[in-house]
């Protein structure tokens, strides 16, 4: 992103600014490997390497399960040769380019260095069963649990996070750290969005695994898998619930040792995450005395809780608010409509099905349908009269029903382009020194990333608001009232109008103006005594 950094600090590159003239191996390790290069594809090959680990271990996992490892042996085999490639290829290129890292560059021998170093182990650790059950038989058990050691790889990910929130947060108190790492801050770093990502992918699974053991013949096989499941999911979900609460305190207006954890607690999202893990403890210690299998189904709640790492149900809740009384005032029609329609229905089909249409109550039913244009055709008029209402409130449905769906999809427009209006003021107040340093970028970063702006639209915002301010800052345009409120505006205007007072004077006829100003009495003697000595020199004498 093109943003100016301040004089003090030098304006990191690019991967365009990479020169093309560099040795290969220097050029491809600031344009893959390098941690210091920004813009480069660094962070990315650290991300599809980290899911790639992940679905290993879920591919490990259903390995051990003999009804799918039976049916899927050769896509699980082919999956595994994949793997093994592209960690291959990124051990070699890690060894290839170590001479350059700035770690082992200084070192006799860096590729030694390197492959001697905890991270390459790791990674020679990942790929080396595969290998070695070529020359050495083994147990395909314990090859199995050789593969295990894959997920080590993650410390490459993890560690440099580690020690960026461990500086971040050096001299801070525990529950400080543990406010920093659950809930968005400063202090946060990459090791927050580590902790977000593993508990959206435990949300993911969770509901998964709910949604499988639906179907019969997957949960009589993977029964036991399911349990142990959402006994982790659980665990980790409860240790989250009770590490924001124990860590709320330190929020803004939630400082008080009990107030502020009630007020976390009656929160949406902490309400949310409560009924994620409630189903759980309910069925555990009360199955002896209800039946409360059914609560099981409310472990799909859990989808709720990714309602914390996207912006657009933000966006949603404001739109529904700000809208609400339009909103009501159409429910209030749909709700009118709809009742006179079942009462109608009623009074013509009654006679006719009374099977059907036995009462009031039960005609709604068929109401909501028509009027939804749906029409189930489990329930629909036979007399004339029954089928001629029908056909008008249909087409009043359409209309009708569709209010909501209009006001809430203009409201969503329009409020993200509030929003954006808001991210680009903001912009502007940033840009009032005429830079970006990195925390303002950051937050710039974050928001648009919320609003789903791309790159190249936050670029496009940020020279639009470059623009207008240069264009605010010409006082020129600004009308007189509003130059005058300024000091600094009147000034610089005054200085302005004095130096077109003297551009006039080098191209206006000296002579003439004299004569015409002075015969005509033009220009009183002391506006004629302030254009001389504006002209200076240039000015002709009496």
């Amino acid at each position: 992103m093109e943003i100016k950094e301040p004089s003090t600090t030098k304006t990191p590159m690019t991967t365009s600014s990479i020169p093309s003239d560099l040795p290969l191996r220097r050029w491809l390790y600031l344009w893959l490997l390098s941690p210091n290069q920004k813009g480069n594809y660094h962070k990315v090959i650290d991300h599809w390497i980290s899911v790639l680990i992940v679905v290993n271990l879920i591919a490990l996992v259903a390995e051990h399960i003999p009804a799918i490892h039976t049916q899927f042996s050769t896509w699980f085999h082919a999956f595994d040769v994949f793997s093994v490639g592209i960690f291959t290829i990124e051990y070699l290129m890690r060894l290839y380019l170590a001479p350059e890292d700035e770690e082992f560059k200084a070192a006799h021998r860096p590729r030694v260095r390197y492959a001697l170093s905890p991270f390459a182990l790791i990674d020679l650790i990942a790929v080396l069963p595969f290998y070695l059950q070529a020359f050495i038989p083994l147990d395909l058990r314990a090859l199995r649990l050789l593969r295990l050691l894959r997920i080590l790889k993650l410390f490459r990910v993890l560690v440099p996070a580690f020690h960026e929130f461990k500086k971040a947060n050096q001299g801070r108190t525990f529950r400080q750290k543990v406010n920093a790492l659950v809930f968005p801050s400063s202090f946060g770093g990459e090791l927050h969005h580590i902790f977000d990502n593993f508990i959206v992918f435990w949300v993911v699974v969770s509901v998964i695994a709910v949604i499988f053991e639906s179907v019969h013949s997957i949960q009589y096989l993977l029964n036991l898998e399911f349990i142990i499941l959402d006994a982790i999911a659980v665990g980790i979900f409860t240790l989250e619930y009770c590490l924001r609460l124990y860590s709320c305190v330190e929020n803004p207006g939630m400082q008080h040792a009990l107030g502020g954890r009630i007020k976390q607690a009656k929160s949406t999202s902490s309400i949310i995450d409560f009924l994620a893990i409630l189903p759980f403890f309910l069925e555990f210690f009360l199955h002896h005395l209800l039946d409360l299998r059914f609560l099981r189904v409310f472990r799909l709640l859990r989808l709720l809780k990714l309602t914390r790492y996207t912006g657009a149900t933000t966006t949603l809740t404001r739109v529904i608010s700000r809208e609400w009384p339009v909103l009501a005032a159409s429910a209030f029609i749909m709700l009118l409509l709809v009742i006179m329609t079942a009462s109608l229905g009623y009074l013509f089909e009654h006679d006719a099905q009374p099977d059907k249409f036995e009462n009031i109550p039960q005609s709604i039913y068929w109401a909501v349908i028509t009027l939804a244009s749906v029409g189930y055709g489990d329930i629909s008029p036979v007399t004339p009269m029954g089928r001629l209402m029908t056909i008008i409130l249909a087409l009043l449905g359409i209309g009708i029903f569709a209010i909501p769906a209009a006001l809430l999809s203009s409201a969503f427009t329009d409020q993200l382009r509030i929003e954006r209006e808001t991210l680009k003021n903001e912009l502007y107040e940033m840009l009032s020194d005429g830079i970006l340093d990195e925390g303002e970028t950051e937050k710039i970063m974050t928001e648009a990333k919320r609003l789903h702006l791309s790159e190249e639209e936050v670029n496009r915002l940020i020279v639009k608001a470059r623009r207008e301010r240069e264009l605010k800052e010409d006082v020129s345009v600004l009308p007189l009232h509003k130059i005058a409120a300024t000091s600094e505006h009147a000034i610089e205007h005054f200085k302005m109008l004095i130096s077109q007072i003297r551009q006039l004077g080098v191209m206006t006829d000296a002579v003439r103006f004299e004569s015409v100003a002075q015969q005509k009495k033009r220009l009183t003697p002391d506006e004629l005594a302030l254009w001389r000595q504006i002209q200076g020199d240039e000015a002709i004498k009496p």
